[in-house]
């Protein structure tokens, strides 16, 4: 099916607008979303994603509609994955919750940005040259080895190369000034932590085009539909944070799933590079006869895999106690630190939360308490934050 400009013009209308309603209905004043306003939200963004699924399955045929939702549902996992790193760095750049919804819709912005730019750029590339299939392909698998090797605790720090140039070249401030992305600091124009945030984000993002755009196009290398399934997935990845905040990491297995789809489509691409093979150095610039994957089977893998990867997450007694452990930690340290929130009902909220995970730290076997690797550390923290505590109700 081919789209026509009108279309294509409509859908850039009807995606400019959600981001622009995102703003001003919501972004424009700074807050904190209750998990009801994000529930609603996340779910009519979802609703809106499969609505217009259904329009292109009607209208664009059965082979179309089901390129577009193994599309959307690749990339809304890519996304979730993204999730785990914006975390880290808001963490890391201790930004207020209440203005943590304006980097966030930065990120969504910049993503679709780069994203765009990226797909017709590979759009391009492949209808010049089909041979780019097989990077495409060794893209993926590379990137799925890589989604199976150990973190380095160190990638987790936001003060990247980048941050550290720019903190060294740039007159900055070392607080924030609401969300503004300057101030002024000693009668003189200063960046904010927020700027540098930005920064932090955009650079993530272009990291993460790298690896989503040609997953798309091993599923699909219909422009209209790569483009359409990319930017509905980040639709609402904003309220999805929120609801998933303090979730996320129970799914352990995440990038154990990704991994495997990330493969699952890397050999596809490869398969479909050896079908339409023209390089002279392989089978002397012959087709070859290979099984293609289906548009039907992929998105069964993609399902079937990250039900399995959610469910096994979910009953894990290992990713309980993670989970638990993890927020914890990250209670206590945002506890000890408030200094950076302006909104003081943060103390007994992020308190609050804290005993909730203590509660069902202390409920686990000593087996599984002690296996974090960092169990002694949070154990002195958690311990520290109830000194702070004691001290702040007995002012």
């Amino acid at each position: 099916m081919n789209v026509s400009p009108l279309i294509w013009g409509i859908t850039i209308v009807v995606i400019l607008a959600l981001l622009a309603f995102d703003y001003f209905f919501h972004i424009r004043k700074a807050h904190v979303p209750t998990l009801r306003e994000a529930a609603i939200w996340s779910s009519i963004y979802v609703g809106l994603a499969v609505v217009f699924g259904i329009v292109v399955f009607v209208f664009g045929g059965s082979t179309m509609g089901g390129e577009y939702f193994a599309g959307y549902i690749t990339e809304k996992a890519l996304s979730v994955d993204n999730l785990f790193v914006f975390l880290v760095i808001m963490a890391s750049f201790k930004v207020p919750r209440e203005d943590q919804q304006k980097v966030l819709l930065f990120g969504i912005v910049f993503a679709l940005i780069a994203r765009t730019g990226f797909i017709f750029a590979g759009a391009a590339l492949i209808n010049t040259w089909s041979w780019m299939f097989y990077i495409f392909g060794i893209i993926l698998l590379v990137t799925a080895g890589n989604l199976l090797k150990e973190e380095d605790s160190e990638g987790d720090d936001a003060d990247n190369f980048i941050i550290k140039l720019a903190k060294r070249f740039l007159h900055t401030s070392e607080h924030y000034d609401g969300d503004k992305l300057f101030t002024v600091v000693n009668g003189k124009k200063a960046l904010t932590p927020m700027l540098l945030v930005m920064v932090a984000i955009g650079g993530t993002d272009l990291l993460f085009a790298l690896d989503s755009i040609p997953a798309i196009f091993g599923l699909t290398q219909n422009v209209y539909i790569v483009f359409t399934a990319t930017a509905f997935s980040l639709m609402g990845l904003r309220q999805l944070y929120f609801l998933l905040d303090g979730l996320l990491d129970r799914l352990i297995y995440l990038s154990y799933g990704l991994a495997a789809i990330l493969a699952f489509i890397g050999v596809k691409l490869v398969l479909h590079a050896l079908h339409e093979n023209n390089l002279p150095f392989i089978n002397g610039g012959e087709h070859i006869n290979v099984v293609e994957i289906s548009t039907g089977l992929s998105l069964t893998v993609i399902i079937g895999v990250l039900a399995i990867t959610v469910l096994a997450s979910l009953v894990s007694k290992s990713g309980k106690a993670q989970t638990a452990l993890n927020n914890a930690r990250r209670h206590a340290e945002n506890y000890l630190d408030l200094g950076y929130t302006a909104d003081q009902g943060e103390r007994e909220r992020i308190y609050g939360m804290l005993m909730e995970e203590e509660q069902q730290i202390q409920g686990m076997t000593e087996k599984h308490r002690n296996k974090h690797k960092d169990a002694g550390e949070i154990r002195e923290q958690l311990a520290l934050a109830h000194r702070r505590h004691e001290e702040y109700l007995g002012r």
